[in-house]
């Protein structure tokens, strides 16, 4: 039982993972000096960072990308809550609510056309500043030691972005939604093992319908916005963590 701890504990994955201080870390010593460490190390308790680097201060045409995609996801917050106070995901005959309610926002509420146009064109933004952010952290080598964790945390942030965007497409309950969406859990249906159970859960049944659209709002407005936050501050506290932003091409 030793033994594999050490193993576990001796490998590479593990310490990129849990850095010098932790609890959780080889060798961790109930001391003042650990301690701090372990406080300085954990998320809740220290999001400042000590120091800046030169280059990390310096604006060239490939820096930001984060903070922008950033930023719009802040966008997307503000647009999304705005359009909730007239939105309602229900579906059916003769209760076509949702797609009634997205022609009421577009014609009928004051600045709705204009708030559903910056939260559409925002995810799109979002999506191609998020995939443009990785390429320059690939090409610049920032997914190497000891950025390797965070590169990880970065993918699944992605992932994230996409299925939000996948999610959202369905909500305004017209043709060219329903049709897109069931292209795209067709697809899904052919993942081995486990897609046609994962298919029957996103539809909650065999064809998009009501269901279907009660379960990419919760998904969208709630779920993967929680998960994405959650990432997210542990993206910008290993950021800070493995020495700020990574040095210039």
């Amino acid at each position: 039982m030793d033994d594999a701890k050490k193993r576990v504990q001796d490998n590479v994955i593990w310490k990129s993972i849990f850095r010098p201080g932790s609890i959780y870390r080889k060798g961790y010593r109930d001391t003042s000096r650990d301690r701090a460490l372990a406080a300085m190390n954990n998320v809740l308790y220290h999001l400042h960072p000590v120091k800046v680097k030169r280059h990390g201060l310096k604006l060239t045409y490939t820096y930001c990308l984060g903070g922008i995609s950033f930023f719009l996801f802040v966008v997307l917050t503000i647009t999304g809550i705005f359009l909730m106070f007239f939105y309602r995901p229900t579906a059916g005959a003769n209760t076509e609510l949702a797609y009634l309610d997205m022609r009421n926002i577009i014609a009928g509420v004051t600045f709705g056309n204009l708030v559903r146009n910056m939260h559409r064109w925002g995810a799109h933004l979002m999506v191609f500043t998020v995939f443009l952010h990785m390429a320059r952290v690939f090409y610049h080598g920032a997914y190497k030691p000891p950025r390797e964790f965070n590169w990880v945390v970065g993918v699944i942030l992605l992932t994230l972005t996409l299925l939000l965007s996948f999610t959202g497409y369905l909500l305004p309950w017209d043709q060219l939604a329903i049709w897109a969406v069931t292209v795209g859990t067709e697809m899904m249906g052919f993942t081995p093992v486990f897609g046609k159970q994962v298919q029957f859960v996103l539809l909650g049944g065999v064809e998009v319908g009501p269901e279907t659209l009660l379960r990419f709002y919760v998904m969208h407005v709630l779920l993967l916005p929680f998960v994405l936050v959650v990432f997210l501050a542990v993206h910008f506290w290993r950021i800070r963590k493995d020495g700020g932003i990574s040095g210039p091409l």
